[in-house]
């Protein structure tokens, strides 16, 4: 099969009324993030998701959630959900993309699978054209049996052959559609590959993640935020800086952070110089041990030749997110005698989380002069300093990219 868009459906339509905490569970917080809030994270921020559709309870499509109107690498849309499960994803598959080819469909109450369990998933949905996440049972497994005066073993089951489902579970486009036609004349499904199930379609079975857990009950609750509390878990952390510096000429535009600033000279480059851009790229990529911006867009190439450089810096995002890490923070200090840039920084900070795909708050920029000493300080030079903060759900092998292919 070619491969076509990928539309993500995040399902948050319920009430959570087994967690009993007085509101749907998926707007309650983890470390100051709510659970709506990660777990759209790790769709809207892939490289390989086109846009996200998030199936809501319509008591809160006005106003929608904050975190579905921030500028996402994706466009992020809001439905009304259903009664039942399968009603909201159905409305939700209503509203996607005609030319997607695989859809992704997850739990909003599973905030923490990896952008690595999203790519296994679209290529399985690829290969399979229906493919669920799944973690083998460890324990020994038994059925029971109500009885006089409890509950009793019926049976024992070989564990070998039993396997714990989780969410993104993936299907083509047409696999999902008869799924939820055969939904809507079933009871209560517990998930979209149970209706491939009863149409007697195939379903494989990827390797799940043991973090990848579904938050229920108050324990799992408790759990999740004692996770993101600070208990000793296994995220990676790794932290890259970036460091640029272009001369000053006539005749060039002034490009900083992917905005233009009106001033008598601009920055001299192959691309369109812009250094913020180039050292916060250097930044991620060094944090992740991908090389540098030199390696994947060489300056002898001439596709490269007054690139947009915030189109590079998203290039770049495609390999830290395909390597599984997504952007914690990123502190930016420019150095330049003249212009000052307060009034350009919010706008250079909308533009840089929108390629890294975090939002603003996730972006520092400021301004320096080097007190007139040296080419930055006479107006001849500008620099940049990047630092980054790169987070991942488990310790990735870095694989520097080769040199990004000619447009």
């Amino acid at each position: 099969m070619s491969a076509g868009g990928v539309s993500a459906i995040l399902a948050a339509g319920g009430i959570g009324a087994r967690l009993g905490a007085g509101q749907p569970k998926q707007f309650l917080e983890l470390d100051g993030r709510s659970m709506l809030e990660l777990s759209l994270a790790v769709l809207a921020t892939h490289p390989d998701v086109a846009e996200v559709v998030v199936a809501l309870p319509a008591a809160h499509l006005d106003p929608l959630p904050s975190c579905l109107t921030r500028a996402w690498p994706c466009p992020v849309r809001a439905v009304a959900g259903g009664a039942r499960r399968q009603d909201s994803v159905a409305q939700a598959f209503a509203a996607i993309a005609p030319s997607s080819d695989v859809v992704l469909v997850h739990d909003a109450a599973r905030p923490f699978a990896s952008a690595d369990l999203v790519r296994r998933m679209i290529a399985a949905a690829r290969a399979s054209g229906a493919a669920i996440p799944a973690v083998a049972a460890t324990d020994t497994v038994k059925l029971g049996r109500a009885g006089d005066g409890g509950t009793f073993v019926a049976a024992t089951v070989p564990r070998q052959e039993v396997y714990l489902a989780q969410t993104p579970q993936a299907f083509t486009r047409a696999v999902l559609a008869a799924a939820l036609a055969e939904g809507a004349r079933a009871e209560v499904a517990t998930d979209e590959a149970g209706l491939v199930e009863r149409l007697g379609g195939p379903v494989a079975i990827v390797e799940g993640e043991p973090a990848n857990v579904k938050i229920t009950t108050p324990g799992d609750l408790a759990a999740a935020r004692a996770r993101t509390g600070g208990v000793p878990v296994p995220v990676t952390f790794r932290i890259g800086n970036g460091y640029d510096l272009h001369r000053l000429v006539a005749g060039r535009p002034l490009i900083l952070g992917g905005v233009t600033i009106p001033f008598e000279t601009g920055l001299d480059g192959h691309s369109d110089a812009d250094i913020i851009c180039h050292a916060v790229t250097d930044a991620v990529l060094g944090a992740a041990a991908l090389g540098d911006i030199g390696r994947l867009f060489p300056d002898t190439d001439a596709a490269w030749k007054g690139a947009d450089s915030v189109a590079l810096l998203r290039q770049a995002m495609t390999h830290v997110h395909a390597a599984g890490y997504r952007v914690g923070n990123v502190d930016v200090t420019v150095i330049a005698q003249r212009p000052k840039l307060l009034p350009y920084l919010e706008d250079i900070r909308a533009s840089l989380a929108a390629a890294l795909g975090v939002t603003p708050h996730a972006v520092s920029v400021k301004g320096k002069t080097n007190e007139q000493v040296d080419s930055m300080g006479r107006g001849e030079s500008m620099a940049c300093h990047a630092v980054a903060l790169l987070l991942a759900a488990t310790s990735p092998e870095p694989r520097v990219p080769s040199p990004e292919p000619r447009q």
